[in-house]
């Protein structure tokens, strides 16, 4: 087959799938704008918007612009694609950017699978979530307008393919039918339980599954995945126990929200109202920054309790590898978390936006006796319906069913 994949953060969600397919021979060609990476067997065509948005476009139409303009770039890329006399037998891509809008322009023939992993509303999900955060009027009419390209791909494509059914269902109602519900998938080998793991902080200090070690992880620091929560609860969990290390992963950036209004950082502005140097047990806590992967695996690997809150958003990875490590969870009691997390089943779960409450449940969760089976649990979870021996096989009848081919793979070799 050939087979075109398209993010503009090359590999995305195509992590497993792209290596997969080239491996076992099919024409895999990946349209993005991510330098630093190469994928073996893969041919990489890079792109760059011709502008950038106009200062002069209306706010709400800003995003729109944007999407069009990566569309454009795109479809220059294909056409080029064209010129040559190559065409994909299947195309699957992120519309989050616009890359998509206009793919069928220049391949009206190839089928299209793409990946909805989030549609903005004005009720229900992220938006508005936060009392502390106020809307107005005009935030909401920007809001419709900022599905625009989303739509327009949603319309377009032959099918969608969405990771969680909560995530599906934040997509317009006519649309649903056509949306496929698999997980990306979890490497359930590698984020595994290891009695034998170790972490090493900067000063020296070796941390294993035998100390009591509480973690918090996100790409970044911010408010979506509830770091000011975690911080307000930060001196009271610090008394609470005394004995504990509280180990903070995470880049300082902004994935999702917006920056804070003042400092330029979420972590400086938690820091400074929580008045951390002087909080009795600072000295517990470690902010380690992004981590290379194998450092990010230990740290689960040696957690005692795992934090992890997020508002009504797209589920993190994080999330599904923390479970698949076998830790003790403790999670927000979001939509998104719900449809993996049941309390007391496979995890323990705490209001969002309530620190004293998230005190409450990392303690009863460290002192509840059933804690060894609910965190045998968490990983059953994710080896029952996450793994990748689960999940890519999924992908791959998917891609049957879109392309109408079969998807051939290079069987092991016999012993």
């Amino acid at each position: 087959m050939k087979i075109l994949l398209i993010h503009q953060n090359m590999p995305g969600q195509f992590k497993h799938l792209a290596p997969l397919l080239a491996g076992a021979g099919h024409d895999v060609r990946f349209i993005t704008k991510r330098k630093e990476i190469e994928i073996p067997g893969v041919q990489k065509l890079m792109y760059e918007p011709h502008r950038e948005v106009r200062d002069s476009t209306h706010h709400y139409m800003r995003q729109f612009e944007n999407g069009v303009l990566h569309g454009q770039a795109v479809t220059r890329i294909c056409q080029d694609l064209r010129k040559e006399g190559w065409r994909p037998d299947l195309v699957m891509a992120h519309p989050g950017w616009g890359e998509t809008l206009f793919v069928k322009e220049s391949f009206p023939n190839s089928p299209l699978i793409s990946y909805c992993e989030f549609y903005y509303s004005t009720r229900g999900a992220d938006f508005g979530f936060d009392p502390a955060t106020s809307t107005t009027f005009d935030d909401h009419c920007r809001i419709r307008t900022r599905n625009a390209h989303l739509l327009l791909s949603l319309e377009l494509c032959d099918a969608g393919w969405s990771p969680t059914q909560w995530q599906k269902s934040r997509h317009p109602k006519p649309f649903q039918d056509k949306i496929n519900v698999v997980f990306d998938g979890i490497d359930t080998n590698t984020a595994r339980p290891n009695p034998n793991a170790k972490f090493v902080l900067a000063d020296g200090r070796v941390l294993t599954p035998q100390d009591e070690v509480i973690t918090y992880v996100a790409r970044n620091l911010e408010p979506y995945r509830g770091f000011p929560t975690f911080m307000r609860a930060l001196p009271e969990l610090l008394k609470a126990r005394p004995n504990a290390t509280v180990l903070v992963c995470g880049a300082t950036g902004v994935s999702y929200g917006s920056k804070p209004k003042k400092g330029d950082t979420w972590k400086d502005v938690m820091i400074e109202e929580i008045g951390l140097p002087s909080v009795p047990g600072s000295d517990r806590v470690h902010f380690l920054g992004h981590l290379p992967y194998d450092r990010y695996i230990s740290l689960l690997q040696v957690s005692t309790a795992h934090i992890y809150l997020t508002y009504p958003f797209v589920l993190s990875w994080s999330f599904m590898e923390a479970m698949s490590a076998g830790c003790r969870m403790i999670a927000s009691n979001t939509a998104p978390v719900l449809e993996v997390l049941k309390e007391g089943e496979n995890g323990w779960l705490t209001d969002f936006f309530d620190p004293g409450a998230l005190v409450e449940n990392v303690v009863r969760a460290l002192e509840d006796p059933n804690a060894p089976a609910i965190r045998a649990a968490a990983r059953e979870t994710i080896l029952g319906r996450y793994d990748l021996q689960t999940c890519v096989p999924q992908q791959l009848r998917m891609i049957e069913r879109v392309s109408g081919l079969p998807v051939v793979l290079k069987k092991a070799k016999s012993a």
